[in-house]
Order: C-alpha cells, then structure tokens, then sequence
C-alpha cells in the first residue's frame, strides 16, 4: 500500500506546531509497518541549509493557477528512512515564516494542485493522498473535479484530518475565480455561509475524515467547538472518525535526552529529583522539596489561561512552586510576569520557546497543568507522562482520551471537567495533597512512565482506515 502524506509543515523541515510533529512522525511509524508512505511539503526558504544540502533536485513542471501557470520545481529528501518531496516555488515559499500572508489562499491552492501534477513525474502513484489541514484542502476537491477521468488518478483515494477545527482557509466568494479555478458552476463544492470555505470542501469531497483524537471527532459536532462546521460535518458523519496522535518517543526519553540534568529511566525515576533541584537552580528558585508545578504552553485563552490567572494567587498561598514557558497574548504574558516579579521565590516564567528548557521542565517538574478550554489531541500530556510528571488536565479532546483521573487508583493523572476555575483548582489541590503522600506518589509517577503513547497504536489505527478504504 502506497501512502502520500501532504502537510504544509513536517518535521525536521519547517514546524509552526503539532502537524509537524504528526507529519514527521508519524509517516517514519507507517513505514516500519511496511506501509510506503512519504511526505510532501513546500521548499520554503526558512529551510536550514544543511538540510537543503541534503535534497536533490528531481524536475520542475508549470501549475496552473486559475488562469495562470506557474514554475514548480520538484526536489526529493530522504531522512530517516523516509523520502520527502519538496515543492519549490520561490515567489510564493521564499517568504520569513510559514503563514500569515495575504495571499496564502492562493500559495496554498498553488500546492494542492502541484501535489496532484508532479505525481507522473516522482515515481510514486499512491494508494492514498493523506491531507492535513486547510492547506491541503483543495487535494482532494482538485482531485475529484479535475483528474478522475485521467487513468493514472482514478483509483486514488483521500483521507482528510482536521488538526484544529478553528483554522479553515476561509475566505471571500472572488477567491473561487480568480484563485481556485474550478470548473463553471461547481461553486457549491467549497461554498459555506456565503465564504469560499476550503476546510468544508475537503469534508465533502475526501473519502475519509479524520481528528486527532476519538473524543475531538464527537466534540466537533457540536457548535460549541465546531467553528460553524457542525452542520456540513453532521451530514457527513459517516467520513469522520478520531484517531489519537503518539509522541516521538526517541525524542522525548527521558533515558537518552541530552537535553536533561540528568537521565532515568521508570527503574531509576529516583534521579527525577536530580532534575528538580537543577531546575530550580536555572530557574532561580529556592531549592526546597514543594510541588513543582510545569507549564509549557501558548499564553492564550483556550489553553485555559483565564482559569489559572483567575485562581492563581488563591493557588499561591500553599507551599508550591511555579514554572512557565511560553508565549502569547498580552494579557496572560503581562499577568505572569507580574506574578513571577511579586513572588519569586514560587513564581518562574520564561517567555517565548526554549526547546531545552521545555524538556527540563518536563522532567523536573512534578506535576504539569493543562486546563485546555479545548485540545484536539495534546501533546504535551502525553510527553509529561513519559517523563513521571503527573498531568492536570480538563476532559476535553485529546486530555479526555489520554489522561483519567487517579482518584480510582488506576488513572494516570487529575481530571476535571466543566471549564471553571474552582474546579480546576479543586484538581490542583487533589495533586498537591497526592504529592504528600511519598509511597503513593511514586506509585503513580511509575504508572504514567509506563504509559505507551508512542505512534505504533496511531499507526495501526490509520492503516486499519486505509486498508478499509483501499479493500485490503
């Protein structure tokens, strides 16, 4: 089974967020179950040159863009095992960072339709065209409009996944001549509440929906988290299905990193502390045996920010400590920066990313708040957990299916659900009053380092949907 994985974004190559990681790991997991998957993505400029040096150059074609044609330069990468395809357009790639243009509707139809071209020209005709997002929405519109009566493309089938439902190539009705070019009177394909909706014409037209976890893909149904997509996505229920993301847990192992203190494994969790005291240190914070509690987040509302600024000096007044990294809105960067130079000694923030000072935080902290208003699936949950640092985190998406509640003695973390401050609180103190008791607490730091979130469960899961859809 031949499997192309289009992403705007993968790993090692360009990352804006969690689709890279999925877009790099999760074709390498596919490929030691001896599925042929590779990857395709733009050759944008902000590439490191060791990379680049890497690729080689395969050909260039021209892709019509509505009424025009433009240069497409192909070049093939192999890493890890994997074999990449970057699509080289300058004027619309050589720009600094990813997204944000005035004209990504169209560098992005752009690559939606060359993803299609340059499949005569690599070798490789797939079983199956993997989209992810808004920006590789139009693969499988393009697709079903405009190549099945060709032979080289009528077998081919497209499975779409919705990595964050907010995020839709939205857009005004002039987009679908002037960019798109679709044929007369097919408007309705991506038309929704009178906007060129790409998301929605990928839900129509791909032959199987996807999230990235089971409870996100019941979420999604609903206006409260659809974005205004319940209603298409409601006739299409029998597309969608949820399937989790893994960790890379090569990158994140707490036996190997070479970013930590220290390393341990669940039979040497004791050196955990090691990574504690180091933290604290780096951090300028009294070394003293309290609860740490972690934060390795975007500062923004629907991370659950409100609920933490809204009890946070009440949280405060128990012998804990906290550290923050991360980056965001106004608001929450000023409320805990203030917070951080009222109390320094239980306060630490760092703003901005700092990957090293990320995996630190995961294995020196004790406990890792994440009281997401919503979270497709979550990462950083599931790289706490590998590391013993026990997760708080709201049932919703991705936290629901990954973390349960210890209180039965069999869960692997702090759950509360409705979306309120007092009961997000009420989780905290439940971790700070489990972290008291010594024995108990190492019983459930060793019950999520046992925990297996790695890509071999993800992968069979999207093997099983591609076997279904291919009659395998």
């Amino acid at each position: 089974m031949k499997v192309l994985f289009a992403a705007s974004e993968a790993l090692p190559f360009a990352m804006s967020g969690g689709l890279a990681d999925v877009a790099g790991a999760l074709p390498k997991a596919l490929r030691h179950r001896l599925i042929g998957c590779r990857v395709i993505m733009p050759l944008y400029s902000t590439i490191s040159e060791e990379l680049k040096n890497k690729m080689k150059f395969i050909c260039h074609i021209t892709v019509p863009v509505s009424w025009r044609r433009q240069y497409c330069g192909v070049f093939e990468a192999h890493i890890d095992g994997v074999i990449y395809y970057l699509i080289d357009n300058q004027y619309y790639f050589k720009r600094d960072g990813l997204y944000g243009f005035y004209d990504d509707a169209e560098r992005y139809a752009f690559f939606s339709r060359a993803v299609l071209e340059v499949i005569p020209y690599i070798g490789f005709t797939p079983d199956i065209i993997h989209c992810n997002d808004w920006q590789t929405a139009m693969i499988p519109v393009y697709l079903n409009e405009m190549y099945r009566s060709d032979e080289r493309y009528k077998n081919i089938k497209t499975v779409f996944t919705i990595h964050n439902i907010q995020y839709q190539g939205k857009y005004g009705m002039e987009l679908y001549g002037d960019v798109l070019g679709l044929p007369d009177g097919r408007e309705s394909i991506v038309e929704y509440d009178s906007c060129v909706n790409l998301m929605k014409g990928a839900i129509q037209c791909s032959d199987k929906v996807t999230t990235v976890s089971p409870t996100y893909a019941k979420e999604i149904l609903s206006p409260y988290y659809s974005h205004g997509l319940d209603d298409i996505l409601k006739q299409f229920t029998y597309k969608l299905t949820g399937i989790v993301n893994g960790i890379d847990t090569d990158v994140y192992n707490p036996e190997t990193d070479p970013a930590i203190f220290k390393n341990y494994t669940v039979d040497t969790i004791r050196n955990k502390a090691v990574n504690k005291e180091e933290l604290q240190k780096q951090m300028n914070l009294p070394v003293k045996s309290v609860p740490i509690i972690g934060m390795v987040t975007r500062l923004v509302k629907h991370k659950g920010l409100d609920l933490v600024k809204c009890v946070f000096e009440e949280l405060l007044k128990a012998d804990l400590q906290f550290v923050i990294l991360g980056s965001g809105e106004w608001e929450f960067e000023t409320f805990f920066y203030d917070m951080a130079k009222k109390h320094p000694d239980k306060v630490a923030l760092k703003l901005g990313f700092d990957a090293t000072l990320a995996h630190r935080i995961y294995a020196g902290a004790d406990i890792f708040l994440m009281p997401s208003q919503s979270e497709p699936c979550g990462l950083a949950q599931m790289v706490a957990l590998r590391y013993g640092t026990v997760p708080i985190v709201r049932k919703t998406g991705g936290l629901n299916d990954t973390i349960s509640d210890s209180g039965d003695g069999l869960g692997n973390g702090f759950t509360f659900a409705d979306f309120n401050a007092h009961d997000m609180q009420n989780a905290v103190w439940r971790a700070v009053g489990g972290y008291g008791d010594k024995k108990g607490w190492n019983v459930l730091r060793t019950r999520c380092m046992k925990c297996d979130n790695s890509w071999g469960a993800s992968a069979r899961a999207y093997i099983g949907l591609y076997r279904e859809l291919v009659g395998k």
